[in-house]
Order: structure tokens, then C-alpha cells, then sequence
């Protein structure tokens, strides 16, 4: 049992980099079972088709923004922070969200559009209660911050050609996303230089 829970631990493994690179078209069963070093049935067996292999690994890593980090709908410029600084320093699974959004087309996973939907509906709750501005809708006001948060990362086609990491200005935009996503959200211009 213990080799089994290994072996499918290094085929997820495996399986992030091959899809974050290539996506799902591009990618190849026999490159993720060599880097996994397991025979190539053990995937279909685990997974059934590459298909469910790439949605198994998506779902996992989405899982862990959700749990890793909650949204704050009292602190938006803090949750924007947050988003920032984790797909700056995991920028394989914004690959893969990004080969998941050019390939799938509409589809969506439920547990995306359940957290979706569920920040919406916080963010209405904190303007219904004077705690953040109601100059945007729920919708728009969680579409900016998520567009802010990384919209330097490499695979935004309208984001810097220069790693801000290399460049030294990582801080300096964080800084710079929580202002906008504080002014965004309402808050006066003191608070937005704490």
C-alpha cells in the first residue's frame, strides 16, 4: 500500500512539471512515467486517461491555495499580498491554470467555481456591512484583485518581460497591488499606507 501511495506521489509529481510545460495536448504519458520512473499502465491504472491525470493534479494544488490561505474579505489588500507572493514563488501551477483555461474552454472545476462563488458572496456580505466600498460589484472587485495579484506573473501575455524576482522589485509591487486593491475596495488613503 505504501509503494502504491509513493508511486502515485511521484506520478503527481511528474505529472506538474510535464503539464505546466506542455499542457495537455502537448504532454506525453511515456515523458511523466520515465520522470516518475514507473511503468506507463500504473498511470492509466491510477488515473484512467491523461485527461483526469491533468484535472487530479489542478485539483490538488488548487486545493492547497484554498486551504493554505483564506480569503479576507476584511483585509483585501492583505489577501492580494498573499495571492501575489504564492504564484510568485509557484509559478508551474499558474502555467497550468493557464494551459487549463486554454484547453478546457468553458469548463470549469467545481471546486474553482464553488470557491468562486463563495468569495462573491463574502465580498457582498462585507459591502452589505460598510466594511469594504460598493463603487464594484462582488464579481468585478474579486475578478481586479486576482487580475492584480498576477498579473506579472511570466504567462501574462501583457505582464513585464522581466522577473520582478531577478529585478529586486517584488516588494515594491506587492506594496503597489495592496494600494490599488485597497483603493479598489474603498478603503481612505491612510489605511492603505499602513
Amino acid at each position: 500500500m505504501r509503494n502504491a501511495e509513493a508511486t502515485k506521489e511521484k506520478i503527481l509529481e511528474a505529472a506538474m512539471a510535464e503539464f505546466s510545460a506542455y499542457g495537455i495536448a502537448g504532454a506525453r504519458v511515456d515523458r511523466i512515467a520515465k520522470m516518475a520512473k514507473c511503468n506507463k499502465n500504473m498511470i492509466y491504472i491510477y488515473f484512467e486517461n491523461k485527461e483526469q491525470l491533468f484535472s487530479t493534479v489542478l485539483e490538488m494544488h488548487l486545493t492547497r491555495v484554498y486551504e493554505e490561505f483564506a480569503f479576507t474579505p476584511e483585509d483585501l489588500p492583505g489577501y492580494a499580498a498573499r495571492v501575489f507572493d504564492f504564484m510568485m514563488a509557484n509559478p508551474d501551477l499558474m502555467r497550468l491554470m493557464t494551459w487549463f483555461t486554454l484547453e478546457q474552454k468553458t469548463e470549469q472545476l467545481d471546486q474553482r467555481k464553488e470557491a468562486h462563488n463563495r468569495k462573491i458572496a463574502e465580498l457582498a456580505k462585507a459591502q452589505e456591512a460598510g466594511h469594504i466600498g460598493t463603487d464594484f460589484s462582488p464579481a468585478f472587485l474579486l475578478t481586479s484583485i486576482m487580475v492584480l495579484a498576477t498579473a506579472w506573473m511570466p504567462t501574462n501575455p501583457f505582464g513585464p518581460s522581466i522577473d520582478p524576482a531577478s529585478s529586486g522589485k517584488t516588494d515594491e509591487l506587492r506594496e503597489a497591488i495592496m494600494r490599488a486593491v485597497g483603493r479598489l475596495a474603498g478603503e481612505p488613503a491612510s489605511k492603505e499606507n499602513r
